[in-house]
């Protein structure tokens, strides 16, 4: 059943929605799969995941995603500017963001929340270039990263997410999220594919 936390403010049919940002922690992996095993081929949307992980060098979860779903994945790199229908990574150890003009910047920068990667950065970083044009996701994972990279993201005139915590194997993120933010929608994990079809076409381009 979908629960709608601030009425439906999906947007007018039309709104281009194409940025999708997604933080997630303890039990993301899974989660991810799921959302992504449901989206389309020629998605003309634009993933930019955030996974709590370990420092080491080494991350499987591009790979994972790839052989979840049909999009292509891989660790965002300095430079790289983003394409509708892929998905973007943040690699160990680095927080990722957006910049001007839609490329990819990494950091080393301090934690955020206790984590590098952290959710927020790439969140205010999505708000302030896209605005409108962001769907931000939290999901399952415990602390509160990614609690006001939303708020950035719904000041901005873009659609906020919470996986409904009941759902979500650690729910503290998505419970954070909804204390001290009124989200537009808190939804199953199954119903949040569906909202990233309906703000997206099915052709490839740049953003």
């Amino acid at each position: 059943m979908v629960s709608i936390v601030q009425g439906n403010r999906e947007g007018p049919p039309g709104l281009r929605r194409d940025i999708v940002v997604i933080g997630t922690s303890r039990g993301g992996v899974a989660a991810l799969m799921e959302i992504v095993a449901a989206l389309p081929p020629g998605l003309q949307s634009t993933l930019l995941i955030v996974q709590h992980t370990s420092p080491t060098p080494v991350s499987q979860l591009p790979a994972i995603l790839s052989r979840a779903g049909p999009l292509p994945a891989e660790h965002g790199r300095n430079g790289t500017r983003i394409e509708c229908g892929r998905i973007y990574v943040a690699p160990p150890d680095h927080h990722m963001t957006v910049g001007p003009n839609g490329f990819i910047e990494l950091n080393h920068g301090p934690k955020e929340n206790f984590t590098r990667p952290a959710v927020d950065p790439l969140f205010r970083s999505a708000a302030s270039i896209y605005g409108s044009r962001v769907i931000g996701i939290i999901l399952t994972g415990g602390g509160s990263d990614g609690t006001q990279g939303l708020v950035a993201v719904e000041q901005a005139g873009g659609l906020a997410i919470v996986e409904a915590p009941g759902d979500a194997l650690d729910p503290s993120m998505p419970l954070n999220a909804l204390l001290h933010d009124k989200p537009d929608l808190c939804l199953p994990l199954s119903e949040i594919p569906g909202v990233i079809v309906r703000h997206s076409a099915i052709s490839q381009g740049s953003v």
